[in-house]
């Protein structure tokens, strides 16, 4: 299905597409784990960056199938990029978990002060000081596994064409 569009492999072109905005996703987290105000006018743009990020993956890993079938066995880049699903859905989790628990912040502070005490529970700044560290800690990891898949798939592409 993910094999060719006119005759180029869609793998570089959607390739491209996460290696462009699963780090920008990535350093948006780190941006808002650290700076909470910018947590609400940032922070959907960050979920919609995971979120566009993560759902492309998996078209890279089976156009990447696609194109092994082609040109053969790319080594670890094909096993690494496998694994890459599995750090970008923690990271999308916990960046939607902390705009969202900001949101509830956020709405909160603005009711009146007599609504507050009887209003929905108002999430604690543990909790959400624990999300900002937990959505930090997972944009470091994969930002370490984007990097290590790239840097094989480079290997793969350039290693018998290049030489240092």
């Amino acid at each position: 299905m993910f094999d060719l569009i006119n005759g180029i492999p869609v793998h570089p072109l959607v390739v491209h597409a996460v290696v462009v905005l699963l780090p920008l996703a990535i350093l948006g987290t780190i941006v808002i784990a650290v700076v909470p105000r910018w947590r609400t006018p940032y922070g959907p743009l960050v979920v919609v960056t995971a979120l566009v990020a993560t759902a492309l993956i998996p078209v890279a890993t089976s156009s990447g199938e696609e194109l092994e079938r082609r040109v053969g066995d790319p080594g670890k880049h094909a096993a690494l990029g496998d694994q890459l699903i599995w750090f970008a859905i923690p990271l999308l989790v916990l960046v939607a978990a902390l705009v969202l628990l900001q949101r509830i912040r956020d709405h909160a502070d603005l009711r009146p002060t007599a609504e507050k005490t009887t209003g929905r529970r108002v999430p604690g700044t543990t909790l959400v000081v624990t999300v900002a560290v937990l959505a930090a800690l997972a944009a470091v990891a994969s930002g370490v596994q984007v990097y290590r898949v790239g840097d094989s798939g480079a290997k793969a592409v350039w290693s018998d064409q290049v030489k240092g």
